[in-house]
Order: C-alpha cells, then structure tokens, then sequence
C-alpha cells in the first residue's frame, strides 16, 4: 500500500508543528484575558481563540447549536489535553449551495448514482442540517475518531475520513453517503431516525467530562481545506 500521499513533505511538516506549537502558545498567554471573561471556562475559551487565529478562514455559523457544542468543546479537551489542533473545513450549507456542490459532482463523475457516493443532496444532507462538520488535519480527525463520541461526534463514511456527524447514538459505519439509501432509502426522511436530534445536556467544567455543555457557543474557528477533493 503506498502511504505517500497521506505523509506530507518535511518542511511541511516542520512548518505544521512550527504552528501547532505557536497557537499553543497563544493559548496559554490568552488565558488570563480569557478567565477575566469568564473565569469558569478560560481554557475553552483560549483555545477557541487561539484556534481562530490558527484558521482564520473558518466559519462555525450555522451550525446546529448540539453541534457546535460538541464540537467547540470536543476540540479545546484535544487542545489542552493531548495537543492536537482541529480545524473545520466545512460546517453548515444552505440547500442552494449543497445542491450546487451535489450538481458539479454528478457533472464530474457523470451519473447521479457516483456523485452520490461523495455527497448528497440537499435533502439528505447533515450539513444543510447543521449536524455534519468537515476537519481537519488527518490527525485532528484521527483524534475526533477516537474520542469523539464522548461528545455525540461519530465518523459515519469509511471513504470521508474528514466527515463527521452528531448524533445521539453511536451510528453504524457506512462504506460512502450513498450506502444510506440502501439500507433506509433516498430521499428526505434519510437520518432523521433515533441517531439524529439533541441527546441530554448537562453542564461540565474545565476537566472535560464525558458530556457536551450548552453553554459552549460563543468559539469562532476557521479552516483552510488540505484536501481539495474533498466534497463531503
């Protein structure tokens, strides 16, 4: 199996760690600015900002507010606690510009059923809906593979290791988005079973606990894409 394409050259990955430590220092000298904000989440909110300065181009907006917690949240416990940084690269689309996306994609692989397998619909999809992120970098999504669940974030395409979704109950793994048809049928009323909608909330502290916290929805990101065939 060839890895190549997946190890970045050396000075790319000099300059990825020259950046990753840099933000993490930001972090830290923002937190005093930050626990005179709010003295009961300053690290969440050095990291968010220190985050937005790392991916200036990213945008959380949108987004459902279940969504937004689990992820601002999922994302500071793997800041301050394993020192990876994740970045979205895509959050909440407009039907329009979904459909716009789904379109291009059946014009470049030249059939709906093959579009299909790299996105969906607007009807379909979990970013029209606000439950669906895209991340980055590849370790940022290895880290929220493993970890994050414990907020409700599930990787849900083997083919998209990029995409994730929140969901109330752990989902079972489909090998692409059009393998949900197969077993649930197209159309609308995709996901919109017992996995999707809001799952108890309960307030946390800056340990991290296993749980999302509703008041996490004041973080701003950014995200430049490294993969540009992606189209989740």
């Amino acid at each position: 199996m060839d890895h190549s394409a997946s190890v970045p050259p050396p000075r790319s990955a000099i300059k990825a760690r020259v950046l990753a430590t840099v933000t993490r220092l930001v972090a830290m000298l923002l937190v005093p600015i930050a626990f005179c904000r709010a003295p009961g989440r300053a690290r969440f909110l050095a990291c968010q900002w220190a985050l937005s300065l790392r991916f200036p181009a990213e945008d959380l907006r949108g987004l459902a507010p279940e969504t937004l917690a689990a992820f601002t949240h999922a994302r500071a416990e793997a800041f301050w606690r394993d020192g990876q940084l994740i970045g979205l690269t895509s959050g909440y689309r407009d039907a329009t510009e979904q459909r716009r996306i789904f379109m291009a994609e059946v014009r470049r692989t030249g059939s709906v059923s093959a579009a299909r397998r790299r996105v969906l619909p607007p009807e379909e999809s979990g970013h029209v809906r606000g439950l669906a992120i895209d991340v980055r970098p590849t370790e940022g999504a290895r880290w929220l593979e493993q970890h994050g669940g414990r907020y409700g974030l599930y990787r849900v395409y083997d083919n998209e290791w990029w995409h994730f979704e929140y969901r109330t109950v752990e989902p079972v793994r489909l090998p692409h988005p059009d393998a949900a048809g197969w077993l649930y049928g197209h159309g609308p009323a995709y996901g919109h079973g017992p996995a999707y909608g809001r799952r108890p909330q309960t307030y946390g502290n800056e340990t991290w606990p296993d749980v999302t916290r509703p008041d996490a929805l004041d973080g701003r990101g950014s995200w430049m894409c490294e993969d540009p065939g992606m189209r989740p």
